[in-house]
């Protein structure tokens, strides 16, 4: 229920009398004042004298389109957010709602639980409608902590990352599906983050996926959850990421890596926003809003058959994308020194100097594993350290360097040698494993395919080594690669 002294103002547009009534009285017992308009003509001359919290429109009316309303109300610089009521399954209107300035969806027929959280959303997170000049200062204004500190996080003033700053700022305030492209380790996930803690959802959960990790006979119950006894191992029952996202963002992190069968059952759960736990008979309606990520190019996965057509383009109402390394150099000497502030922070110890020349050895190296790889250079440099001045070590087991071949009398010496007792365990058995991973994938040019196969392991098995390990590789998968 609504508790304020001034009731918000909610202006409903639909021309069916009965439906209209119907969400009349829904918002009347939420605390709303409501006012009502059958056509495009009644809203227009209700909007010319007063103010709104919200609008709810219908998509088709009998003098035009909903759009035609969000596209003036946009004109006029209005503070109305703008929620579209589409018909029943057209995915098409969705997109092409939130791409016209919709803060939210809803389709029909209109589930009045979900109804009644989406207008609460829309009027408890109005604010004054700005060009993108001020989006950033807006997002910042609101959550001082959050959403400067994350915008922050995206370090860089090159004019590339100028304009990923300035596009999170500017859609964080819709609930449109966003696709955040790049290569590998360029930082999909920060600008990810940014762009929930500049949103009205930063007090709500951010709900990180990587879809490439987790076992296909798994996928389901960890996006929907489920019952216990459901599946042999199923102990109680707990919630899936779904449930676990209610009111913030899910990020879905390589999304191009879902197999088909899941493809389908996340495209229902998105569009109609309510998702089945495993073994329930019920389904429940989750508030979520999407973002989800790739380094692959998916419109070629779509004309390949290994993505589906409508999850893509529900995926891909914004599209941000985060460049890489290559492509701002003149980043470089900044990145390095919030990377070498965090290091140190994280080690305890003083903040080590970066030489102009170590700098410039830096900025010729090329750097195929992006941010994600300058940070493993610098961590090596602090560990091996031994004075105030750093010296990068570009060591053969960077990606892009093959290793090379030790000699056969050290491999014998090194046989004779007894193995020492490792202090941490774990530790050492992953090194090796990294080791090996790293010099298979050199040895196959990067064919995770083929890299899988010598070592004996899937596809899918070798991806979730990879993304444990945090082995950067370069962007895309090979030509003739399977990427199913």
């Amino acid at each position: 229920m609504v508790a304020t002294s001034t009731p918000p103002k909610v202006l409903v547009v639909d021309d069916e009398p009965d439906l209209r009534t119907l969400y009349e009285l829904t918002l009347l017992r939420e605390g709303y004042h409501v006012e009502a308009a059958a056509d495009l003509a009644d809203a227009r001359h209700l909007l010319e004298s007063r103010r709104f919290d919200a609008v709810i429109t219908d998509m088709r009316l009998p003098d035009g389109l909903g759009l035609e309303l969000l596209r003036e109300l946009q004109a006029q610089q209005r503070t109305e957010r703008c929620l579209v009521m589409t018909a029943y399954g057209s995915a098409e209107n969705a997109v092409e709602a939130l791409k016209a300035g919709a803060f939210d969806y809803l389709t029909k027929p209109v589930d009045l639980k979900q109804f009644r959280s989406v207008v609460a959303s829309a009027v408890q997170g109005t604010t004054p409608a700005r060009g993108p000049r001020n989006a950033v200062i807006r997002a910042t204004a609101e959550r001082p902590a959050d959403a400067a500190s994350a915008l922050l996080r995206l370090v860089g003033d090159s004019e590339a990352m100028k304009n990923v700053k300035e596009r999170i700022a500017r859609v964080a305030r819709s609930m449109a599906p966003v696709l955040v492209r790049g290569e590998s380790g360029t930082g999909k996930e920060l600008a990810a983050r940014a762009l929930h803690a500049c949103s009205h959802r930063a007090d709500g959960p951010f709900v990180a996926v990587n879809c490439s990790a987790i076992p296909e006979n798994l996928l389901e119950a960890e996006f929907f959850g489920a019952r216990k006894g459901s599946y042999t191992g199923s102990a109680q029952d707990r919630d899936g990421y779904f449930q676990a996202a209610r009111g913030g963002t899910l990020f879905l992190d390589e999304i191009g890596d879902l197999p088909l069968t899941m493809q389908s059952k996340l495209l229902r759960a998105i569009q109609e926003r309510l998702v089945r736990s495993l073994g329930s008979t019920q389904e429940d309606a989750v508030d979520v809003r999407i973002v989800s990520a790739t380094h692959k190019d998916l419109a070629a996965d779509v004309q390949a058959g290994r993505f589906r057509q409508d999850l893509y383009y529900r995926l891909n109402v914004i599209e941000i994308l985060v460049p890489p390394l290559r492509d701002r150099r003149e980043d470089l000497p900044a990145l390095c020194s919030a990377l070498l502030a965090r290091i140190a922070q994280e080690s305890g110890m003083p903040v080590p100097a970066l030489s102009p020349a170590v700098l410039a050895q830096l900025q010729a190296h090329p750097l195929p594993g992006n941010v994600r790889e300058l940070e493993n250079l610098l961590h090596r440099a602090v560990a091996l350290s031994d004075g105030d001045e750093l010296q990068v070590d570009f060591a053969p087991t960077d990606v892009g360097t093959p290793a090379p071949p030790v000699p056969s009398k050290a491999n014998e010496a090194a046989a004779a040698a007894p193995l020492a007792v490792p202090s941490d365990l774990q530790a050492w058995l992953d090194q090796q494993e990294r080791e090996i991973l790293v010099r298979a994938l050199n040895e196959s040019g990067f064919n995770r395919t083929a890299a899988a196969n010598r070592l004996g392991l899937s596809l899918r098995q070798i991806r979730y080594r990879i993304a444990r390990l945090n082995i950067a590789t370069p962007g895309g998968e090979e030509p003739g690669e399977d990427a199913t």
